[in-house]
């Protein structure tokens, strides 16, 4: 009887143990964001009906508003040029921006290979694949960023992440959880590539992208994270529907 006992409460303890790994968002260290895409209006958006281009969340907030549209959340979206535009492919509303970028040497974090571009289907359906597994025209895509390099790969983290390292920075990035949702994350301190990686592998996701880096802002009111600032390129959101 004591050994039933004694068992139960050790299978008890290894399935708690299992629960909390899977949802090991490190608070600590970073901001992280679970978001079901087949049920929030996420978006990703770069310029405004003007063409203007938002630069960062305050400008997007001001502009939902004259629409009677509230701003729930708001990360930088990916690598962009000196021009703000995107650097690599770029899908919004089902039209191809830019193209894919497929070239296997250049300077910065973009070109260390695998990287890999993050798409939501127009079945709102997110995914993350290395840019040489993608092709575009065969995957109903609404909404795509390029970006590089790939953080986790069909559940290994990248071979090319050193444990250790000392390039450290802020950074963002987002991960497809097992149940389809994503995860978005920022470090809330300077992280390298390897630990940043980690904390998507540490809470299931099999694929990973890295966004950006020192200039990464997330603008999160549900978790006391308003950064409104900012001058970078594309934006990944979510939005309240017109009213």
């Amino acid at each position: 009887m004591r050994y039933q006992i004694l068992l139960i409460i050790t299978i008890s303890f290894i399935s708690c143990e299992k629960e909390v790994s899977e949802k090991n968002y490190d608070t600590a260290r970073i901001l992280s964001y679970e978001v079901n895409p087949k049920k929030s209006n996420l978006q990703f958006c770069w310029k405004n009906e003007q063409g203007q281009i938002y630069g960062n969340a305050k400008n997007l907030k001001a502009q939902l508003q004259t629409k009677g549209q509230e701003l729930i959340f708001a990360m930088n979206g990916g690598m962009y040029k000196k021009d703000q535009s995107p650097q690599g492919l770029y899908v919004e509303n089902g039209s191809i921006i830019t193209p894919i970028d497929d070239k296997k040497v250049g300077y910065g974090n973009f070109y260390l290979q695998p990287n890999g571009i993050f798409y939501i289907t127009k079945d709102n359906v997110a995914a993350i694949c290395v840019t040489d597994a993608l092709n575009v025209a065969k995957r109903n895509i609404k909404y795509a960023t390029q970006s590089g390099p790939m953080l986790v790969i069909d559940g290994r983290l990248h071979a090319k992440l050193n444990q250790g390292s000392k390039n450290l920075n802020i950074r963002n990035g987002v991960g497809v959880l097992p149940n389809g949702n994503l995860l978005f994350a920022m470090s809330k301190e300077k992280i390298n590539f390897y630990d940043f990686a980690t904390f998507f592998k540490q809470n299931g996701c099999k694929n990973a992208l890295y966004l950006d880096g020192f200039v990464s802002k997330t603008y999160l009111p549900e978790k006391n994270y308003e950064q409104l600032d900012g001058n970078f390129g594309v934006m990944i959101v979510i939005v309240t529907s017109e009213e």
